[in-house]
């Protein structure tokens, strides 16, 4: 048997309820509000079987205050009922509804027209011909419109027959084709039942799922234990794609848990607040759509507001589509390619939809040509194409490659992985012994370029320095807010010498003190009083004093020499000669080698100083791992 989902459409009191209760017995009204009031409020459910079919009917309301439950009921739908009456015929909810459906992406269905013993034959043949010119550009353009009456059970069995064969289409193509992906469920019902918990309902869009199975709620990240699973009001061991379920879970409460949560496979899903979407507004629609317009953001069976960042134009036309970033109020669930509804904010009205392009994508603030290139390639039919241009995307140290088949729909995605690197088109860069980060070419070589122009800018507002703190441009770049590229990005290019770095420093290739003539007379002098003094120099302080000249200039050329190996710097107060330090170093070495190990005092007397440099001397030599102290000796480390 094969299982799949049917969802009702249509205008409010056009029969919907009534019809699916000819066709199954059951009526799908089950609060008393809607039995007062006869109209349908929340979403009602009902099991219909047909030949080689089990069928999972969801019954949506029609009043237009109710559209919200229409889209949380839609989610998961195979095909549709869309159900118009023949006294009344296409109605405001009709298209809307229809709409919505496009939006959508069903792509089969049957159209059920109703009340057909209250009228003419002469009437309903114009209010089928009306309903052929409202569906001739849609999915439904070559549907069966079958006459029926709920009372007198006219067209019945010719309905279950059409729905058979829409089921026949939807069981031909891919998507009723995912029961091997990873289990996920929107949940479009939570309520508690006493002596079991907290319970969900939905429509299963993929995967299968069986008791004592690993899953999570998200957004929200709550694992969750599964304690039965019901099928269709029976027991069952396990619910797969296209099937209605209702999950008993242990582990969660209820009231953190409601519409708008999916129930998914541990680390499928991945709560985002920014979606990167290609965005097409209905025709319908009366003026064009302003950048940074907000709306009501339906996915899934959630219903969130956001933020319209329009990428490739300023506002966008009725009709027309284009790409865009959705800044959402709460995190939303998405895969790649996923269909999502639109709706203004006031008026609340239906205005377009369109796909989820990237689901984790980073912000694009001033889209560059580069940008909407990645952008586009997210719509290739190459999954190579769409999987290099999420990591662009994506622009995240933290990137894994079983990411995907979520972000860009991407099964084999170790071997996507690899042949993308082999391509050059990822670069994978060590940034420690043990770890590595991927980015994608043309991200590193924008990074790139924007280390190469801060750090000319640093070696040009600072021109007796050889290089500059790492502290210093990493915090240049704490916008990137990710360490872990910068860092890539410096290994890089270190690598391919265009600049030189350490654990402390960074540099430019080719960049060095331009210093003044007074400059070069200032630093000789520093450094020949500095080799006359041997290891009794002056402080810095007193360098400074005894400069003639340029004296503001002194801290910077004993830094530079430093930088430079002119000379050694023991402390913030002492600076030593290097050939001196040298010498000293050689004493030190031979004495240790032949005697073991020295004290200070052993030390001052063979290089003939006194306590006052001795200890910064000795304390250099430690911190340098040239010495080790073992209690009040030191030795060679």
């Amino acid at each position: 048997m094969r299982d799949l989902i049917l969802g009702t459409a249509g205008h409010i009191d056009h029969g919907k309820t009534s019809l699916i209760g000819a066709l199954t017995g059951t009526n799908t009204d089950r609060l008393p509000e809607e039995k007062k009031r006869g109209i349908t409020i929340e979403l009602g459910y009902a099991f219909l079987e047909i030949e080689d079919y089990n069928i999972g009917v969801v019954d949506v309301p029609g009043h237009e205050k109710f559209v919200r439950q229409m889209l949380a009921g839609a989610t998961g739908m195979d095909m549709v009922l869309l159900v118009i009456a023949g006294d009344d015929s296409v109605k405001q909810q009709t298209i809307e509804h229809l709409d919505i459906l496009r939006l959508l992406d069903l792509t089969c269905g049957v159209i059920a027209l109703t009340k057909c013993d209250l009228c003419e034959d002469s009437w309903l043949e114009m209010v089928e011909e009306e309903i052929r010119a409202t569906v001739a550009d849609t999915f439904l353009h070559d549907a069966p419109i079958i006459r029926t009456s709920s009372k007198s059970g006219l067209g019945i069995d010719d309905l279950k027959k059409a729905i058979k064969e829409a089921g026949d289409k939807v069981s031909a193509s891919e998507v009723a084709n995912r029961e091997s992906a990873p289990f996920r469920m929107a949940i479009d019902r939570a309520f508690s039942i006493e002596g079991h918990g907290t319970v969900v309902t939905g429509s299963v869009s993929s995967g299968t799922l069986s008791i004592g199975d690993p899953v999570e709620v998200q957004p929200g990240a709550l694992s969750v234990r599964i304690r039965g699973i019901q099928n269709h009001d029976s027991g069952s061991e396990e619910v797969h794609r296209g099937q209605r379920a209702a999950i008993n879970l242990a582990g969660v409460r209820l009231n953190e848990i409601g519409r708008g949560h999916e129930l998914a496979a541990v680390g499928h899903l991945v709560p985002s607040k920014l979606l990167t979407v290609r965005l097409h507004l209905l025709n319908s629609v009366r003026k064009p759509l302003k950048d940074r317009t907000r709306v009501r953001f339906h996915v899934g069976t959630a219903e969130l507001f956001g933020n319209v960042r329009l990428l490739d134009c300023n506002e966008l036309e009725p009709g027309k589509s284009g790409f865009a970033q959705i800044w959402l109020s709460e995190p939303a669930v998405t895969v790649w390619n996923q269909p999502f509804v639109v709706r203004l904010e006031s008026p609340v009205l239906t205005i377009g939809g369109g796909r989820v392009i990237h689901s984790e994508a980073a912000a694009i603030k001033k889209p560059t040509e580069t940008d909407l290139k990645h952008v586009q390639r997210m719509e290739s039919d190459s999954g190579d194409e769409r999987a290099a241009s999420s990591v662009y995307l994506l622009n995240d140290a933290s990137f894994k490659a079983d990411s995907f088949p979520r972000v860009a729909g991407v099964v084999d995605f170790e071997e996507a992985y690899d042949r993308l690197k082999e391509s050059g088109e990822l670069v994978e860069t060590a940034i420690s012994q043990t770890r590595t980060v991927c980015m994608h070419r043309d991200r590193f070589e924008q990074l790139g370029a924007q280390v190469i122009k801060t750090l000319t800018r640093l070696h040009e507002a600072n021109p007796l320095r050889f290089n500059h703190k790492r502290n210093v441009v990493e915090n240049e770049f704490a916008w990137l807010g990710q360490k872990e590229l910068l860092d890539a990005v410096i290994s890089h290019l270190t690598k391919e010498k265009t600049v030189f770095s350490n654990v402390k420093t960074v540099a430019l290739s080719g960049f060095g003190p331009k210093l003044s003539k007074g400059q070069k007379v200032l630093l000789e002098d520093l450094l020949s009083k500095l080799h006359a003094a041997g290891l009794k120099p002056p402080t810095a302080a007193e360098l400074q004093k005894s400069a003639t000249k340029n004296k503001d200039a002194v801290p910077e050329l004993l830094a530079m020499a430093a930088e430079n190996g002119d000379i050694v710097k023991a402390n913030d107060e002492y600076f030593f000669h290097a050939e001196v330090i040298d010498e000293a170093w050689s004493k030190i070495r031979a004495a240790m080698e032949a005697n073991g190990g020295m004290t200070m005092s052993d030390i001052r007397t063979l290089i003939d100083t006194s306590r006052k440099w001795a200890v910064p001397i000795c304390e250099y030599l430690d911190e340098s791992g040239f010495t080790k102290r073992e209690g009040d000796l030191r030795v060679l480390a």
